[in-house]
This record gives structure tokens, C-alpha cells and sequence, in this order.
């Protein structure tokens, strides 16, 4: 199976060609795919394929060429992922599978079609404008956490840090305790502290998330929307620019009246093959 390896500021992923959909991709495939020590190793797996050829794509066809079938680390479906887009985007022009013009390329994916725009190493991607409608609480370590309910095509949990927490100093080797009466289907939680200011900014977060379906990543784009939102509403801003700072490096996130653009570096750092027989079988 032909595979690349990219990442969005160390979120990484599997990219796998299928622009016919029939590869016949199994959630024990994906997770055996992003086993670490066994598999190639990643956050998720990016399956590149025409919307007209995904049943969960072909809606959205008429909008979208391409359709970018995200599956999480452990072979569960997610709606939407911010860097999994950036990286998705980085990977149709640099394979000719889409040609760069002045209009944003449109994107299907289960949350909807997203729009995205190149300038250099950076790709951003126009999403959905987050939605910050409710609260709810994390548990982690002995610590009940205060956080923002926000949907931004997927479930996040953004959870300001009291003074004498230090964001460094917490355990995300374990997933965070939820309400599931609020979160049925799971949920991402992020932990943030304010940053200093950053120039071009209005504000400045700092961030750590326990993605549902892989644990701890280097970054997540959808949770640094998520984030963004909250960093404003906060503020008593309704729109503005928010600088994210993740382990992997540091995302913009632009709020807009009816949208939410993310932006920053999308890599592909490798292609090659895989023999599918040498993977570890059920994972």
C-alpha cells in the first residue's frame, strides 16, 4: 500500500491515495497503520478520496472534489480535524491532485465542506465559526476543571487553568474524566493559560489536548479553534486574532462573524510503501 507521512505542527498523519475509494480500509487497519512501534506511526489516517466516490462524501461532490476520510489513531471515525485538513490541502497540490488558484480550495468532510488557502509552508483552512454554548468540568488527577463546551463540527472541552496550575505539570497519560451526558460520543479537551502578547494578536493562548481516539498530540487545529473562541469570548471579544501556542509549534486562529480560519505549517515529510502483511493483525 502506498502511504505519506506529513504533520501540521507535529499533529501527524497517514496519508493513503484512494481517489477511487477502493481500498478497503478497516478500523483494525488504521490502528495497526498508526501503531508507533509497530505500524508507521501517527495521530490519524488521511484516506484521499473523490466525494462523489465516499458515501459520506458524495453529498457533497458538487461542492468538493475531494473528500478527506479522517479516521482517528484507534480506527474511530471523526467529523472534522483542523491540521488533518492543513496537511490534506499541502498534500493535493504537491501530488497534482489540485492546482493552487485564487480562490480557496473546497474540502468535503464530515462536518462539512471547508474552504483552504496557500501562502508558503502555511495552509490555513476556513471552518465553521465555533459555537461556545455551554459548561461542563474535566477530571484529571485529583483536579475538577471548569470548562467551555464548544462545537466547532466536532466536541471540545476548553479548560482554563486555576492560578498554581502549571499547564506543564499535568498527567495527560491518562484521558481526562467527562460528563458523557454531555458528551455522548466522547469529547477533546483542551487545557490552556494565558501566553504573553504576541505581536498581530489579540490574544495569546498556551495549550495541551487529550484527543478522544489518540490521546495526547503535539496539536490539534479544530481545539486551537476551540480555544480561540473561548480566548476571545473571555476577553469580551466577539472576533479577533489568537495566537495558540501547542507542543508543536504555534497556530493562528482568525474569528470572524461567521466563520473561524485556522492557519499555520503543513509537511509532508515522507512517501513510500507499507506491506500490509508485516502489520500486527486486530489491533
Amino acid at each position: 500500500m502506498e502511504f505519506t507521512k506529513g504533520h501540521g505542527t507535529g499533529n501527524d498523519f497517514v496519508l493513503l491515495p484512494d481517489p477511487d475509494g477502493q481500498l478497503d480500509l478497516t478500523p483494525g487497519l488504521v490502528a495497526a497503520l498508526c501503531d508507533r512501534r509497530r505500524g508507521i506511526g501517527a495521530d490519524g489516517v488521511l484516506r484521499v478520496v473523490r466525494a462523489a466516490k465516499h458515501p459520506d462524501g458524495a453529498g457533497m461532490a458538487g461542492e468538493a472534489e475531494w473528500f478527506m476520510d479522517y479516521w482517528n489513531a484507534d480506527g474511530s471515525f471523526a467529523e472534522m480535524c483542523g491540521n488533518g485538513a492543513r496537511v490534506f490541502v499541502r498534500y493535493l497540490l504537491d501530488t497534482g491532485l489540485a492546482t493552487p488558484a485564487g480562490a480557496a480550495l473546497p474540502v468535503a468532510t464530515r462536518a462539512g465542506v471547508v474552504r483552504a488557502l496557500v501562502e508558503g509552508d502555511a495552509v490555513s483552512v476556513e471552518m465553521r465559526r465555533p459555537r461556545v454554548y455551554d459548561s461542563s468540568a474535566a477530571t484529571l488527577g485529583g483536579l475538577t476543571l471548569t470548562g467551555a463546551v464548544v462545537d466547532v463540527g466536532n466536541p471540545h472541552l476548553v479548560c482554563v487553568l486555576p492560578a498554581g496550575v502549571e499547564l506543564s505539570a499535568l498527567d495527560l497519560t491518562v484521558a481526562p474524566g467527562f460528563d458523557p451526558a454531555v458528551f455522548p460520543s466522547g469529547v477533546n479537551v483542551e487545557f490552556i493559560v494565558a501566553g504573553d502578547p504576541v505581536d498581530g494578536t489579540d490574544e495569546h493562548s498556551l495549550m495541551r489536548v487529550y484527543e478522544r481516539g489518540s490521546a495526547e498530540t503535539l496539536s490539534c487545529g479544530t481545539g486551537a479553534c476551540a480555544v480561540g473562541a473561548v480566548a476571545l469570548r473571555d476577553a469580551g471579544r466577539d472576533t479577533g486574532v489568537v495566537a495558540v501556542d501547542v507542543p508543536g509549534g504555534r497556530l493562528t486562529v482568525t474569528v470572524t462573524s461567521d466563520s473561524c480560519w485556522l492557519s499555520g505549517p503543513a509537511v509532508l515529510v515522507a512517501t513510500g510503501e507499507v506491506d500490509l502483511s508485516t502489520l500486527p493483525a486486530n489491533v
